[in-house]
């Protein structure tokens, strides 16, 4: 508590002695409000809660649980998202691809029925990926992006135009294989065919997916 006052007098002097106790006596009555205060908030909070006692001591040392950090479940989901979407070239599909009078794969628990049907245009196109002209990084993302975005809006059956690569180095279809090895390794796919020439033929896939809640055909 400070009191700015210029002393020129035992006048001035004494006005501030008398100041100062009666701002000491103010300090002093407040705190006093603040105990009484203090004693009737815990008369009624005993009042309200009833009669209590401390409990027995135990004897046993309470130790300390460390908070445990935060965890950045956010970038685990997208990490583990990215992993999902991590296609590999080296994946060899060639042994899973059935390579009867067309090629065309299914997953294992598939019977060939779901095949034929899916040939047959059982099911309608709902979505089509054109892949034509893109560098290959980019064709497997954009694949990876439209196989995840129609299984999410519940599609069952897209067709992939990947092209017969006719117009590549050597007239080698080198996007056609590196699609099949993508889409095998993709969860959600369930099977793929050859297009029928109406479709596409050589240079398309008909594929099969999953359904959002079952994995059911």
């Amino acid at each position: 508590m400070r009191v700015a006052m210029k002393v020129h007098s035992l006048a001035d002097l004494k006005r501030l002695r008398q100041e100062m106790q009666r701002r000491a006596a103010e300090h002093a009555a407040a705190q006093r409000a603040a105990q009484e205060r203090a004693v009737r908030d815990r008369a009624l909070f005993e009042r309200a809660v009833g009669p209590v006692r401390p409990l027995r001591p135990h004897g046993r040392a309470i130790a300390e649980r460390p908070t445990p950090l935060p965890l950045p479940r956010q970038r685990q989901a997208d990490e583990r998202a990215v992993m999902r979407e991590a296609l590999s070239d080296a994946f060899d599909a060639e042994t899973l691809l059935h390579t009867d009078e067309h090629l065309s794969f299914r997953r294992p628990g598939l019977g060939p029925d779901v095949v034929r049907r899916l040939r047959r245009g059982e099911w309608a196109i709902q979505a089509e990926l054109d892949l034509h002209g893109l560098r290959t990084d980019e064709a497997r993302e954009r694949l990876g992006g439209f196989i995840r975005d129609a299984h999410r809006q519940g599609l069952r059956c897209v067709r992939v135009v990947h092209g017969k690569g006719l117009g590549s180095p050597g007239k080698t279809p080198v996007l056609k294989g590196r699609v099949h090895s993508w889409l095998v390794q993709k969860s959600e796919v369930l099977a793929f065919v050859q297009a029928r020439p109406a479709d596409g033929g050589a240079g398309a896939l008909i594929v099969l997916l999953r359904t959002a809640s079952h994995g059911r055909a």
